[in-house]
């Protein structure tokens, strides 16, 4: 018999979240996460992936999986400090390293599993992080984890991270200070103000930490927000993602070899999570020789998304803040934007909604995320989607 008390909490609030526009529907797909995706029978042009460079179904990623699953297995077989650390593991954070221009790397099973264990492993009850307001909920999640004093900065407000950082550094409470940022925000698309952030850290002595999950592989020319600004050598955490625009999953930390060796014996994810499958490996392997070998992905890329945030700030939408591929069509009211969203589905288009606690309440978007393997052709017709369902609903 299931405990009442959990039943009553958990049917409560569910019909709370129906109610106000806040629950959200999970649709499964059914073949591959591509340009196009098949949903309950359904084909839809699809503006909801975190597949940027559309290699998820790129034949040559494929086939390196196959592989390595015949010469490795379908597993690692252990955590990386027993027996789990692959000659593929090696390789791909020689390649991630050399990548991201830093003396090394680590390789870890998620982008969330970094700022769980890179974050814990250096700082303590006895530090302060400056955090960006608008931080993905892995910062945030790893700084709890900590115990450091968080300070909340205003969102990419450098007189207000100039303030606090004075004000952290001469209250002398704190044996470390650590200033941490998304490199791209990945509600708004906005970019952080890395030139300035460095020069604020560097004057007050912080230690600087940037999660590059939605820069990597789209600044740069591939190598990621560090990399577009020229700082990679005045940045100590690199922190990025191998399920993005690298098309397959894990996740990674760049810096100095001795940030790396500490990673490695301190991080928790590292030491007690089994090592990222071989398959995985090779496909994130075959991914970074890609991005290194041609920037043809990456300019297609950006064609597809200029020609998308053009045609909808044209239509009238308002396009907020974006500055990369994360394109938001900021609508505000929760029901509005729920709406939008199914009445694109039901044009052939799969652009879902956002809305709190993802974003705060009343800031409910549409966020599209063209990629490099989406056509003029359904580009076109995204726009057009937008335009006959924008003018029904009187947005446009």
């Amino acid at each position: 018999m299931s405990n009442k008390n959990l039943e009553r909490f958990l049917l409560t609030n569910l019909n709370k979240l129906k109610s106000s526009g806040l629950y959200n529907v999970v649709d499964p797909i059914e073949g591959a996460n591509g340009p196009f995706v098949s949903i309950h029978g359904k084909k839809l042009i699809n503006l909801s992936s975190n597949n940027y460079l559309g290699l998820t179904t790129d034949e040559r990623l494929k086939d390196a999986v196959k592989k390595a699953v015949n010469d490795f297995g379908v597993g690692a077989g252990a955590v990386r400090t027993i027996n789990g650390t692959l000659e593929l593991h090696l390789e791909l954070e020689g390649k991630l390293a050399k990548f991201k221009n830093t003396e090394a790397a680590i390789a870890y099973q998620s982008g969330f599993n970094c700022n769980m264990g890179a974050i814990s492993a250096v700082m303590d009850k006895n530090d302060g992080i400056l955090s960006d307001e608008l931080n993905h909920a892995s910062i945030i999640d790893g700084c709890r984890l900590s115990r450091a004093t968080i300070i909340r900065y205003k969102h990419s407000d450098m007189d207000d991270l100039r303030k606090k950082s004075k004000e952290a550094k001469e209250s002398g409470r704190f044996k470390k200070l650590m200033v941490i940022t998304d490199g791209v925000f990945s509600m708004d698309g906005d970019i952080a103000r890395l030139p300035e952030i460095v020069e604020i850290a560097e004057e007050f002595d912080l230690i600087t930490y940037v999660d590059d999950a939605h820069g990597s592989g789209v600044l740069g020319g591939g190598a990621g927000t560090v990399k577009h600004f020229h700082l990679s050598d005045r940045i100590d955490f690199q922190i990025g993602t191998l399920s993005k625009a690298i098309g397959v999953v894990g996740g990674y930390v760049a810096g100095k070899q001795a940030l790396i060796d500490w990673l490695k014996v301190r991080s928790r994810p590292f030491l007690f999570s089994t090592a990222l499958p071989p398959g995985d490996v090779a496909a994130a392997i075959k991914a970074i020789e890609l991005l290194t070998e041609s920037k043809e992905l990456n300019t297609l890329l950006w064609k597809n998304a200029n020609d998308l945030k053009a045609g909808l700030q044209q239509l009238g939408f308002d396009t907020g803040k974006s500055e990369t591929p994360i394109i938001p069509c900021m609508i505000g009211d929760e029901w509005q934007t729920q709406e939008l969203s199914k009445r694109l589905y039901d044009e052939g288009v799969y652009a879902k909604a956002i809305v709190f606690p993802t974003v705060p309440k009343g800031m409910g978007r549409v966020r599209n995320m063209p990629s490099a393997a989406h056509t003029e052709e359904m580009i076109n017709k995204a726009l057009t989607a937008y335009k006959k369902v924008g003018k029904e609903m009187g947005l446009i």
